[in-house]
């Protein structure tokens, strides 16, 4: 099932059974998949028109009377292009609106440079209060939206659109506040955020059978970044790779290395080098950003060899 869809079907659970859920978006509810709750729930979905800044500034003003706002759009436009807004009338302000970017990095795709926003965790990191939520299959997406429902205060998620491989099975618990390992090793440890976090788990095994153990772990929020994780971790192992699908400056590596500063653990980063994006589908943009499977697996036997 695509995340958007599960996205939407979760919105019209919690806005069936609380009329102060509501959904904003910019022109793109058919793109956001929520466009059928406009359909549905008439009085609790609006259309602000490509104007983000005013989408913001209303949620903000909803949520001071107490609904329960989502706004949506293309990640840049529902992040860089709204940076103030977020900051002081949703995070100063203290109100409680979920912020959701789709098509996040190199997923944006054919839509190009303009609309790949690979610096959106860094613009975000940056202001007090605000939670950063990254989903990477719909297992987890499906028990993460209940939680942040219920979460009061400005929260991002960063939402891949269409289908994800399978990363977590039946049984799967949650916690916003609690990265997932999935492998458990003692030779290298691989922090993971978003797209990638199947393909790292494929290569953690290929090492495995190599007689390099990784410990795998998924980093879904990563603000506030779990602390005690990316420590203990880091601790056993003794060398670190980050991987992401976001400008190595900013997210997920700057927030591993500013958890691991007195550590003395050498910390390699595989992520979208210090530039722009371009049009190009996935196999193509991995192969020009240095993210193809190929390329985890040849920055993970490099930075175990830090050791």
């Amino acid at each position: 099932m695509e995340m958007r869809a599960v996205y939407a079907e979760y919105l019209a659970k919690f806005m069936e059974e609380d009329k102060h859920v509501c959904v904003l978006d910019a022109d793109l509810a058919k793109a956001s998949g929520t466009r059928a709750l406009y359909d549905r729930f008439p009085e609790q979905t609006f259309d602000c028109g490509v104007a983000e800044q005013d989408m913001a500034s209303i949620a903000a003003g909803l949520s001071s009377y107490g609904f329960k706002p989502y706004i949506e759009s293309f990640t840049p436009f529902a992040t860089r292009r709204i940076c103030d807004q977020i900051a002081i009338s949703i995070s100063y302000a203290k109100m409680n609106v979920k912020i959701v970017g789709t098509d996040p990095g190199i997923s944006a795709e054919l839509n190009g440079g303009t609309h790949m926003s690979m610096e959106d965790i860094g613009v975000l990191r940056s202001i007090p209060g605000v939670v950063i939520f990254e989903p990477v299959d719909e297992t987890q997406l499906r028990a993460a939206m209940p939680v942040i429902n219920d979460y009061y205060g400005c929260l991002y998620m960063r939402l891949f659109r269409k289908n994800t491989p399978d990363v977590f099975g039946e049984g799967y618990k949650f916690d916003l506040f609690k990265a997932d390992k999935l492998r458990d090793g003692a030779d290298l440890s691989i922090f993971v955020s978003g797209m990638f976090t199947r393909d790292v788990v494929d290569v953690a095994d290929e090492l495995a059978a190599e007689g390099i153990s990784c410990d795998v772990i998924n980093v879904h929020t990563i603000k506030p970044i779990d602390r005690e994780s990316v420590i203990a971790s880091a601790r056993k192992t003794g060398t670190v790779l980050t991987v992401e699908n976001h400008n190595v400056i900013g997210g997920l590596h700057s927030a591993v290395c500013e958890t691991l500063a007195l550590e003395r653990v050498p910390v390699s980063a595989l992520g979208v080098p210090d530039r722009f994006g371009e049009v190009g589908k996935t196999p193509y943009l991995r192969k020009v950003m240095g993210l193809t499977k190929e390329d985890i697996y040849a920055a993970a036997k490099k930075a175990a060899a830090l050791k």
